[in-house]
């Protein structure tokens, strides 16, 4: 799931670089935490959340192929 996150929000960043996704496990529940640079947070969000929610869509979708919960928090 990591890896999924790192792929799409270093092809909608300008700095790739700054991207960075950390994992944890909490209750059988997996949480990832995705920074970027401050001038990109826009481009990650998008216009009303759009951006986000479509990750987190595609994201949930992921998970429950192998029956996993995951949450994103975009820092």
């Amino acid at each position: 799931m990591k890896e999924l996150v790192e792929v799409i929000a270093k092809a909608l960043v300008n700095n790739p670089d700054e991207v960075v996704v950390i994992e944890t496990e909490e209750n059988g529940e997996t949480r990832l935490d995705l920074t970027v640079d401050p001038s990109d947070m826009g481009k990650v969000i998008g216009k009303q959340g759009r951006i986000a929610k479509a990750i987190r869509t595609v994201l949930k979708v992921a998970a429950s192929k192998e029956n996993k919960r995951v949450t994103l928090d975009i820092n």
